[in-house]
């Protein structure tokens, strides 16, 4: 699965129930995971010892599970939970019809890719160890949102200011819509054009 060598193979079915036992799992969240989840299996293991790239300073292995899922959706909450019951580094692939995502956790954000076929699928699994690695995994399922030219935390930090730039824009052109005192409108709009000098100084600066 996504080009691996198979030296790297594991194909070990995970119970959902050990996951209930090592995660602190709300009664919400397990009731997701048996609603959305059929199975889950560690099919991966990235470390020295099997893809031959030396660990890192952080990240000593990545893990690569599937998860089999009974429809096209996954709530968001659940791989997070998921994570935080392991203490390894994961690559999700979340599973469906012969279509799948690929999810990975970087500087506390998950980033998801698409959906893509299954089969013939790869990522691209380089560096010099296994925080590169890590590293560019996190930016490929990203697709783009990252700048390549930032670490990888500042990255994340940018793209998160970027997402609630435009989420404060978009709610802001909905309030001047709606705002019927022309005084009210000009101060509006006063601060939406500094939201989106902001945004632009963010994107371009």
């Amino acid at each position: 699965m996504l080009g691996l060598p198979r030296s790297t193979e594991v194909n070990r079915r995970v119970a959902k129930e050990k996951l209930y036992a090592n995660g602190d799992l709300s009664p919400s969240i397990r009731a997701m995971m048996k609603d959305q989840i059929e199975s889950i299996t560690w099919q991966n293991k990235l470390a020295d010892g099997t893809l031959g790239v030396a660990a890192g300073d952080v990240v000593k292995e990545i893990q690569v599970f599937e998860v089999a899922l009974r429809q096209k959706a996954l709530d968001k909450r659940i791989l997070p939970t998921i994570a935080k019951a392991i203490p390894y580094k994961i690559l999700f692939v979340a599973s469906f019809g012969g279509e799948a995502q690929a999810w990975m956790e970087a500087s506390g954000t998950f980033y998801c890719t698409e959906w893509f076929p299954l089969e013939g699928f790869a990522l691209k699994f380089e560096g010099l160890n296994l925080d590169a690695v890590y590293e560019s995994l996190a930016r490929q399922i990203a697709g783009g949102r990252l700048d390549s030219e930032d670490d990888l935390a500042a990255a994340v930090d940018r793209d998160q200011r970027r997402q609630r730039l435009e989420r404060d824009i978009a709610l802001m052109e909905k309030k001047v819509l709606r705002e019927l005192q022309f005084n009210r409108q000009v101060e509006l709009n006063a601060e939406l054009k500094q939201m989106k000098q902001e945004l632009e100084e963010l994107l371009h600066g």
